[in-house]
Parts: structure tokens; sequence; C-alpha cells
């Protein structure tokens, strides 16, 4: 989780991920090097998914964007995105398929 936006990340393998519905309501934005693609909703500023540098063949969704009764059970894994460089490694095998 991102403890400064609180962003409860669900990577998936980018087969396993379909926008249905918004697209139109959402502003995509890069930075630094401009690998990481994230968008964000227009109307209120959340970010709701992105493709992150660690991994670029998924995407990073925002549990706090899904429907939740979509889901039986979750399971929410600390993780150190202080020292992301040092720690990103640990996420890679999450968006294979």
């Amino acid at each position: 989780m991102c403890e400064m936006v609180g962003f409860l990340h669900v990577i998936s393998p980018r087969s396993k991920f379909r926008l249905l519905t918004g697209d139109d309501h959402l502003t995509e934005y890069r930075f630094n090097t401009g690998t990481a693609r994230h968008w964000f909703c227009k109307t209120c500023g959340v970010k709701s998914f992105y493709i992150p540098r660690s991994n670029p063949d998924g995407y990073a969704l925002n549990l706090r964007c899904m429907d939740r009764a979509q889901f039986s059970k979750v399971e929410i894994r600390p993780f150190d995105g202080q020292h992301w460089e040092e720690n990103a490694g640990k996420l890679a095998h999450l968006s294979r398929e």
C-alpha cells in the first residue's frame, strides 16, 4: 500500500484486465523516466490503475476503486514502498501469466 495516498495495489497480468466503462473520464500522467503510465479520474483525481515500471507486462489496480462484491477474500501483504528500488524485483512475478 502506498502510505501517502492509500493506493492498495492489485497487480494483474495485462491479459486479465479489461476496463469496461469510463475511459473517457480518465487522463494519463507520466513522470521521471516516463516508463510507468498512470491513469487518473478527470473528475476527482483518484489514481485508479497504472502500468508500473516494476511490472510493464501488467497493471497495478487500486483495490479501493474495484467492486468489492466481486471478491470473496482479499489478502493484503505488506510491501516496503519507501525503499522501492530495492524491493521492486519482489513484484515482477505477479504480472506473469
